[in-house]
């Protein structure tokens, strides 16, 4: 009886195999080759990122942009990095081609292009901030395991240090070489009005390179700079002291309702999509505007549905930063979660339930949209 029931049951699983089998889906193997390739290749990329990091955490990038042309015991000593460490990291750097390698002279070589997006922190193509970055994602990945299996959300507060400084220096770059000549410029009479003077709230400031930027161009306006995260508002206002425009400049701490005070110029960067109630958020904003004030938001670039986003190339990296930061704090915030490609639609609607009663896209570039909104 036991043999024929242990049949019974071996019977039952080979045959579920074979089903299963039967169901399976015929693999394009030209495809598959493919999609491995692409999977095998993004490995690679995730795995050097940690190495990348690492060259800018040390000081090897700007040490190799200084000397050029170099052996590894050359850098080494400039660097201040092991030499056996440094042997490999640049033989992985050479076979993900970031510096070439030159065999008859045994030394590896960092071209000035690869030099501006590594080595300069003030080059307009600096893009080492983005490995810090990732970084601090992946320190946070065990945190977001467990929100993404809880649906409980997780504050910027939260995440690891690194994504201050990264976030700072990302947007720092695009501020330099956006803020004024693209964004502002296309606000009608807005520079003007900064360079008469008037008053401007930054609201959700962070470290405080937008408002410290803003204070040394247009020394005839007082700014004052909100944020919920202490040691970020600490930081800021250090900032400002370091630049000379603490005199202009006042960081503050606290969220998006609870500042006071009137002000002709609110500014939101990459902020809004961030809130938990971005529509109470905006509500609060329209009761402090003086009279004739506006509001302008800057947002990263999106179309209204995921459709139209998914053409657009740097999407990817905007909505892997959305999965990982923007969602999980709106969710910690209150739960609206617009997202990074929340769209413009969605966004000025945002506005208009607060009680703007104009509210429009001001212009867009390849990476940001710029809102204006006036009560």
């Amino acid at each position: 009886m036991l043999v024929n029931s242990a049949t019974r049951r071996t019977d039952e699983r080979h045959q579920r195999i074979m089903t299963a089998q039967l169901d399976a889906p015929v693999l394009d193997s030209d495809r598959l080759e493919e999609f491995a390739g692409k999977v095998a290749g993004d490995q690679a990329a995730a795995y050097n990122a940690v190495l990348v990091y690492l060259g800018d955490r040390l000081g090897i990038w700007r040490s190799l942009a200084t000397l050029g042309t170099t052996t590894v015991a050359q850098l080494a000593e400039h660097a201040g990095v092991a030499p056996r460490y440094l042997q490999e990291w640049l033989a992985a750097q050479a076979a993900n081609g970031y510096v070439t390698y030159n065999a008859a002279g045994d030394t590896f070589h960092l071209s000035p292009e690869a030099a501006s997006c590594l080595a300069e922190e003030e080059s307009p193509t600096a893009m080492m901030s983005g490995f810090e970055l990732i970084a601090a994602v992946w320190a946070a990945s065990d945190k977001l395991a467990n929100i993404y299996t809880t649906g409980e959300g997780l504050g910027w507060h939260e995440h690891d240090p690194r994504l201050f400084t990264a976030v700072a220096r990302f947007y720092g770059t695009m501020y330099r070489n956006s803020m004024l000549s693209e964004w502002f410029s296309a606000v009608d009479g807005l520079i003007e009005q900064l360079e008469t003077g008037i008053r401007v709230l930054d609201v959700g400031c962070g470290l405080g390179v937008a408002t410290i930027l803003l204070a040394e161009a247009f020394p005839n306006s007082t700014f004052v700079g909100f944020d919920y995260h202490e040691d970020s508002v600490r930081q800021a206002a250090a900032a400002a002291t370091e630049a000379g425009v603490s005199d202009r400049v006042e960081f503050l701490v606290g969220d998006a309702t609870s500042y006071d005070g009137t002000y002709d110029l609110v500014l939101f960067f990459d902020a809004v999509h961030d809130f938990g109630d971005p529509v109470g958020a905006l509500a609060h904003t329209r009761s402090v505007l003086a009279a004739g004030g506006r509001v302008v938001a800057i947002e990263p670039y999106a179309e209204d549905t995921l459709e139209a986003n998914l053409a657009n190339p740097i999407a990817p990296v905007f909505y892997v930063g959305s999965s990982a930061l923007c969602v999980p704090h709106s969710i910690s915030d209150g739960g609206a979660a617009f997202g990074a490609q929340a769209g413009p639609a969605r966004l000025v609607q945002a506005f208009r339930d607060a009680g703007f009663t104009s509210a429009k896209v001001a212009t867009s570039t390849m990476t940001n949209l710029v809102i204006e909104a006036r009560a």
